[in-house]
């Protein structure tokens, strides 16, 4: 109801599905499953508690037209050498400060990253080695599930988070159970993964990306699991 006493007819929120393609990158590009990661200005490849530096997952452009975030790079690392469900750490109903670098029992760090970023331009001069480069394509869809926008398709019940800067999370993407992403000959095997020659995000569980839309960091992005 508008404030003149009119029907307003709700729309719903963009949503776009997201499929992989088959050919092999030999180049750069911006929407992809691993491939050459793009970074803001002073952003580095993040790297686990563990000193290895974290698998680029997938990267895309998010269409302008999603709520909050439209025109920003989504990029989604993850440690290969571990493997564990996120664990949110809050303190007075919040997000710690932080909490992308938080510990996730039982490791005593984080072995995850995920970034939005306002103005990533020249991509790293090397590929993510680990994770098999293939092209994303985002496609307006509806009910799908691994997907940008939209809202999200809880598993068990929805899940709300705060974050240290006081806004409340947003959801950006849902990435399906047991998606499993393809690696390169000679990858390291990663621990509880259902192949040795594919990776998990977080035990293969539903994975829900909810962000800051105050963006107060490009990292204040938290994955949400359930199963």
């Amino acid at each position: 109801m508008s404030e003149d006493g009119l029907e307003v007819e709700w729309t719903p929120p963009s949503e776009y599905r997201i499929e992989i393609g088959t050919e092999p990158l030999d180049r750069p590009a911006r929407n992809s499953v691993g491939g050459w990661p793009y970074f803001d200005d002073g952003q580095e490849w993040p790297r686990c508690f563990c000193g290895e530096r974290m698998a680029l997952f997938f990267q895309l452009d998010l269409p302008e037209d999603i709520e909050f975030f439209g025109g920003e790079h989504l990029s989604v690392f993850h440690c290969a050498h571990h493997n564990e469900a996120s664990d949110p750490v809050t303190a007075d109903g919040r997000l710690v400060p932080r909490f992308w670098e938080a510990p996730q029992p039982p490791f005593p760090g984080s072995f995850w990253r995920v970034l939005l970023q306002r103005d990533p331009g020249i991509p790293e001069a090397e590929p993510e080695p680990a994770v098999r480069a293939l092209p994303l394509t985002l496609r307006p869809a509806k009910d799908t599930y691994f997907k940008v926008g939209g809202t999200a398709s809880w598993v068990q019940y929805p899940e709300y988070y705060r974050c240290a800067c006081g806004a409340e999370l947003a959801f950006v993407c849902q990435v399906p159970e047991n998606w499993a992403f393809g690696v390169s000959p000679g990858a390291p095997v990663q621990p509880y993964s259902i192949r040795d020659d594919a990776y998990l995000l977080f035990l293969g569980n539903e994975v829900y990306l909810l962000a800051c839309p105050q963006r107060c960091d490009p990292a204040a992005v938290f994955p949400v699991n359930q199963n």
